[in-house]
């Protein structure tokens, strides 16, 4: 991966400024949210300096194996001098995580449709995960890839391509991979809980979606409401995975998931299935709706019942199809 060098410069020499920062991703954070976290987190400490890793929604229990995972704080406290955001394509998606309305210094990720919001940008769409820019930026900047650093991003790298499954998959992620375990990174272990291993809460609530899983001609979709969350007791408000889970219908060529967030508010996930057509882009669906994401893989958040909102939805993805 090819860094613009008057860029790595700036960073360089910001965070070696730097004495107290504060690094945050997004609300309801997945493996390459916290893994690039944690990675960044980790090195920095590791290099003297202070830092607080916040995240809005906290470290779900199936990433709680990673070294600092007990670190990471709800919200931010006290005063920074350099502010971090990691995976992140939009500012708002933090949550309250940033103790207050400030452009953040830094932006480190690998959304094509992130805005660009951040002082210092360093964005790279073809990236198949921000810990994979991550496992790639330490070293050239003078960070240590320790052992621990090492897990945290090959977490991040294993979930965002599910496996090393995704289409846009290459050699140099493989090799950045091998990096890692390299510099201590222990892949089996990292892989099972992270892609594999799920609560008995979480099975359940899959039950739910999955006992509700309608189709219309190549596009299949379900949903999970609010109770649906009480009654399978599942604490989190992500879909645990269960959009990974219809995404490998084999008679789909795009899988969409519709999670209720209160009464009147809905998270929405796309995913274009299998080896289903290139030419599919449902970012550019996500993206009517104030949403983003990738070509395979994007979510929007959306106000209106659950009813109201699937209906204006499908019908906007059915006209992708």
């Amino acid at each position: 991966m090819m860094f613009d060098q008057d860029l790595v410069a700036i960073i360089r020499q910001e965070l070696s400024k730097a004495e107290r920062i504060l690094i945050v991703s997004h609300i309801r954070p997945d493996g390459d949210a916290i893994g690039s976290l944690l990675g960044l987190g980790l090195a920095l400490q590791k290099a003297g300096k202070s830092v607080q890793m916040v995240l809005d929604d906290g470290v779900p229990a199936n990433f709680c194996h990673l070294d600092g995972s007990g670190d990471v704080r709800t919200c931010a406290k006290g005063a920074f001098d350099y502010r971090i955001v990691v995976d992140c394509a939009e500012l708002k998606r933090v949550g309250s995580a940033l103790n207050e309305v400030v452009q953040p210094d830094l932006n480190i990720d690998h959304h094509p449709t992130n805005q660009l919001f951040g002082r210092t940008n360093l964005v790279v769409s073809h990236a198949v995960a921000t810990a994979e820019i991550l496992a790639q930026l330490l070293p050239v900047l003078g960070f240590e890839i320790t052992p621990e650093v090492a897990n945290a991003l090959l977490t991040g790298l294993v979930t965002d391509t599910v496996g090393f499954r995704i289409a846009s998959m290459n050699p140099d992620a493989m090799r950045t991979a091998a990096d890692l375990m390299e510099a201590g990174g222990d892949l089996a272990r990292m892989y099972y809980p992270a892609l594999v291993q799920r609560s008995f809460s979480a099975a359940r609530y899959w039950g739910a979606g999955l006992a509700r899983l309608q189709r219309d001609g190549r596009m299949a979709w379900t949903s999970l409401s609010l109770q649906d969350r009480q009654d399978a007791g599942y604490m989190a408000r992500d879909d645990a995975d269960l959009v990974n889970i219809l995404s490998a219908i084999s008679e789909m060529d795009i899988a969409l998931i519709f999670v209720q967030q209160s009464q009147n508010h809905v998270k929405i996930s796309w995913r274009v299935c299998g080896l289903a057509s290139s030419d599919l882009d449902v970012s550019q669906v996500a993206q009517q709706f104030g949403g983003g994401g990738h070509r395979a893989a994007a979510g929007a958040e959306m106000d209106g019942s659950l009813e109201q909102v699937q209906e204006t939805v499908l019908a906007a993805t059915r006209k992708l199809l």
